[in-house]
């Protein structure tokens, strides 16, 4: 299992003060998290795509360039690239030269969003949200299998045999297939023998485990390996010294970011009862000490059969950097060891 660390490369007030810190501070924090998430030993870091006012990351690319640079380590992600939105062309064109400049550490996870302003941005059209998503990852798929590509498609214009360059160190450049709760989602994740990456931020996770089934079935089914099914979890989680002062740093900012999401969805706002069940053994959220934190992450683990990577999005909650960095050490050098004592085969980054 693998932990690491999601961003959204957010920039919004600090829920308790008020205060907004620059774009640049805010990028410039950003590369040192990453930094020590590289120094504690800690195994991935994923860098989200939005084109709203409130993040910074509608380029996830080159900020994981520039942290690429600054890191030996570890491996860099995209957490997700909107792929439907996105040219496959160029998206893997970036990642293959992110993962020239760091020396082979790059991978992607291709999924939708969850946002949907890229559409109108870019001039597509929301009804194909389905189609272009097709579309364009066996496009993406193709490219990385071959450097000449002869392909078509509907929504852009047809490939006949031209080289797409650079080629990227690794071969193949990894490609996850991030997912929401969708069955035909891991269905196809499954058939095409793609490592999957679970968005769970609400609810109780075991639910999940009749859809991780079903893609490990489909995977098998197609003729795919079991190693090569590995199924990772995007979760919100923070790590503090206390129980209590991991739930009190972390409620305010998740709330109020909850909160506006759900009046664009017609949800109720977030009560402080809603987040302390979601704390609970049972619920999504990974915030608390870090003993207890690595013992609901076991669990996790075992009820949903073995996941291959932890992701901890830790930015949606708003928090200042200096707690944000205390997190990532924290979960660097308490929650991991206790993890790979639990699961032996459990190792650091190379």
């Amino acid at each position: 299992m693998q932990i690491g660390i999601d961003s959204f490369a957010a920039l919004v007030p600090d829920p308790v003060t008020g205060h907004t810190v620059t774009a640049q501070e805010r990028i410039n924090q950003l590369l040192q998290e990453i930094e020590l998430a590289d120094r504690v030993g800690l195994d991935t870091f994923g860098l989200g795509e939005h084109h709203r006012v409130e993040y910074l990351d509608s380029a996830p690319a080159i900020i994981l360039a520039a942290a690429a640079a600054r890191t030996k380590n570890i491996r860099l992600t995209s957490a997700v690239t909107v792929l439907s939105a996105a040219d496959p062309v160029r998206v893997f064109q970036n990642f293959a030269t992110l993962d020239l400049i760091s020396g082979g550490r790059a991978e992607i996870v291709a999924g939708r969003g969850s946002f949907i302003e890229a559409f109108p941005l870019f001039g597509l059209k929301l009804e194909d949200y389905d189609e272009l998503f097709e579309e364009k990852l066996d496009l993406l798929l193709a490219l990385r299998e071959s450097t000449n590509v002869h392909w078509s498609g509907k929504h852009r214009a047809a490939l006949s045999g031209q080289g797409v360059y650079p080629r990227p160190l690794q071969n193949p450049l990894p490609v996850w297939l991030g997912v929401g709760g969708t069955p035909q989602s891991f269905v196809r994740a499954g058939a095409l023998g793609l490592p999957l990456m679970v968005a769970i931020i609400g609810g109780e996770p075991h639910r999940f485990r009749p859809l991780i089934d079903l893609y490990r079935e489909a995977g098998k089914r197609s003729g795919h390996a079991p190693e090569q099914l590995k199924v990772g979890i995007h979760a919100l989680g923070y790590v503090a010294d206390t129980d209590q002062q991991a739930s009190d740093d972390f409620f305010p900012g998740y709330a109020e970011a909850f909160t506006k999401i759900g009046k664009e969805r017609g949800w109720p706002p977030v009560t402080r009862g809603q987040f302390e069940a979601l704390r609970r053994p049972t619920g999504a959220l990974m915030v608390s000490d870090p003993e207890t934190v690595a013992a609901k992450l076991l669990q996790m683990n075992e009820a949903l059969g073995g996941i291959s990577r932890i992701s901890f999005q830790m930015s949606v909650a708003a928090l200042r950097h200096d707690k944000l960095m205390h997190a990532i050490e924290l979960l660097g050098t308490h929650v991991a060891p206790i993890i790979r004592k639990a699961l032996p085969n459990v190792t650091a980054s190379p």
